[in-house]
Formats: C-alpha cells, sequence, structure tokens
C-alpha cells in the first residue's frame, strides 16, 4: 500500500529536468555539473545549463547563490550539489 502523503510525487525520475545556473570561470559551477551530470546519467533525467552573465533576470535572482540548481524550475540547491539529495528530488 503507497503511503497517502509521498514526498516525491515523481513516478519516473527520466520526466525530470535539471536546471544548473551559472558562470564561466566558477569552479563551484564545474563542480556541480560533474554531479549533476553523474546523477542524470544514472537516473536518466535530463539537464541543461544557464548562463547567469547571459540572463539579467537570472543574475538579479541568483548572483550570489551561484551556482543554483533547479529541479523542475524550482529551486533545489546552491553552492555545493550533494549527489544523494539530488537522486532523492529526482525520485531515484
Amino acid at each position: 500500500m503507497a503511503p497517502l502523503f509521498s514526498r516525491n510525487s515523481r513516478k519516473n525520475p527520466a520526466d525530470a529536468m535539471v536546471t544548473l545556473i551559472g558562470k564561466p570561470g566558477c569552479h563551484l559551477c564545474d563542480d556541480a555539473q560533474a554531479v549533476i551530470e553523474k546523477v542524470c546519467a544514472e537516473t536518466g533525467a535530463s539537464w541543461e545549463k544557464k548562463d547567469i552573465t547571459e540572463d539579467a533576470e537570472l543574475h538579479r535572482k541568483y548572483w550570489e547563490q551561484i551556482p543554483v540548481v533547479l529541479v523542475d524550475g524550482k529551486q533545489h540547491d546552491f553552492w555545493r550539489v550533494d549527489p544523494k539529495r539530488l537522486r532523492t528530488a529526482l525520485g531515484a
């Protein structure tokens, strides 16, 4: 029997979109990208990268937090990405 209230209602991690918001030359962004690439490869989730220096709205919203990770458009993490926590957010 499934629980009535689940923390993660995603049925398939491959349906998820992970977005990395960062900037060129940012070592934390490079570290975050490595984690995201690995987790998404394992789970089948899609991912994309957005450059904060090319988008005024992203710059205004996230400048002091980069790298920022979104899962399906909602902020998941910033500065450091924990692979276990990301897998959980993807439903894996």
